[in-house]
C-alpha cells in the first residue's frame, strides 16, 4: 500500500500537499531529504532543524541559494538512491526535472517522493509556502512567510520609479527574460514594465541590435562578468550596451534570486528596492 502511495506523490506537484496524511504537527515528516534548490530553501525556512535529515549540495552555494549560511549546517545528499536509503528518510523532495532514475528507484522502495513545483508568480509563491508549510506541519510558519514576502513585496512598490518605466533582464548571450518568468514578477512588484516588442513567454535570444532598439530605461544584468572570456559574456560587455547603460541605468541582479520563491523572492525584492532607490531615474 505504501509503494502505491509513493508512486503517485511522485507523480503530482507540491500543489497537492493537502493529500499528505502527516499535515497535523504530530504526524508531520522527521526526516526529510531534499535535492532540489527551492525546496531546500523552504525547508530551512519552514521545517525543524531536526526534521532535516539532508539538503541538495546546492544549498550551500551562495551564488544560488540565499540561505547558504544556515544551509551548511545540515548534511548534503549525493545524489544516489542507495545512500538516501540510509538517511531512512520518511518525505523526499525533488524539482520536476530532478534525478529521473533516483526518485523512480526510492519510490519503489516505498518512500514518499513529493514535487517541489516552479513558481513564476506571487501567487503560485504564496501558494507553494502554504502547502510546503502544511507538508511539514508547521503551518503557521507559512503564514508568517508569506506575511514576510507581502512586507517585502510593499517595500519594493514604494521604491518604485515614478511614471511609466520599462526595463528588461538579459543574461549571457542575449537571453532576454519574458513576462511568463520569475524576473518578470520582480520587475512588475518595481512599477516596470517591458517595452513594446520585447520577447514573449518565458523569453529568448536576441541580438545585441534588436535589445538596443527596444532600449528599456534600466537594464538588469544577470551575474554580469567582469572580463569577456567568452562568447556569454560578450554580450554583457559590449562597449554598445556599456555606452547605453551607464551605471545609474544597470543594475546587476545576482541569480539566486530569479530561481525560486520563498525565501529566495523575499530576498529578490529587497535587493531590488535597494538597488532601485540609488538609481537617479526615479
Amino acid at each position: 500500500m505504501m509503494r502505491k502511495a509513493a508512486t503517485t506523490f511522485l507523480l503530482l506537484p507540491l500543489l497537492c500537499a493537502s493529500l499528505w496524511p502527516g499535515t497535523a504537527q504530530s504526524d508531520a515528516p522527521r526526516r526529510v531529504v531534499s535535492f532540489n534548490l527551492c525546496a531546500d530553501q523552504l525547508v530551512v525556512a519552514l521545517a525543524d532543524p531536526e526534521q532535516i535529515a539532508a539538503l541538495s549540495p546546492y544549498a550551500a552555494d551562495p551564488a544560488l541559494s540565499v540561505v547558504a549560511n544556515k544551509a551548511r549546517h545540515f548534511r548534503k545528499a549525493d545524489w544516489q538512491a542507495e545512500s538516501t536509503l540510509l538517511l531512512e528518510p520518511d518525505l523526499v523532495l525533488v524539482g520536476p526535472n530532478d534525478r529521473s532514475i533516483t526518485r523512480r528507484m526510492l519510490a519503489a522502495q516505498g518512500l514518499p517522493v513529493v514535487e517541489t513545483g516552479f513558481v513564476s508568480d506571487l501567487d503560485s509563491a504564496r501558494r507553494q509556502i502554504r502547502e510546503m508549510a502544511a507538508l511539514l506541519g508547521h503551518k503557521e510558519r507559512g503564514e508568517r512567510l508569506i506575511a514576510e514576502l507581502d512586507r517585502a513585496r510593499a517595500r519594493l512598490a514604494a521604491a518604485a520609479p515614478k511614471g511609466d518605466r520599462t526595463a528588461l533582464v538579459v543574461e549571457r548571450g542575449g537571453y532576454t527574460q519574458g513576462p511568463a518568468s520569475l524576473a518578470a514578477t520582480l520587475l512588475a512588484a518595481a512599477g516596470l514594465k517591458p517595452p513594446a516588442g520585447a520577447p514573449q513567454g518565458y523569453g529568448g535570444f536576441i541580438p545585441l541590435e534588436r535589445f538596443l532598439v527596444l532600449n528599456p530605461d534600466i537594464v538588469f544584468l544577470k551575474d554580469p562578468p567582469r572580463q569577456a572570456t567568452d562568447q556569454g559574456a560578450i554580450f554583457l560587455l559590449h562597449p554598445a550596451l556599456r555606452e547605453r547603460y551607464p551605471p545609474e541605468r544597470r543594475v546587476a541582479l545576482p541569480t539566486r534570486y530569479t530561481m525560486c520563491g520563498g525565501p529566495a523572492l523575499i530576498a529578490a525584492f529587497d535587493y531590488m528596492a535597494d538597488e532601485i532607490a540609488r538609481l537617479p531615474v526615479r
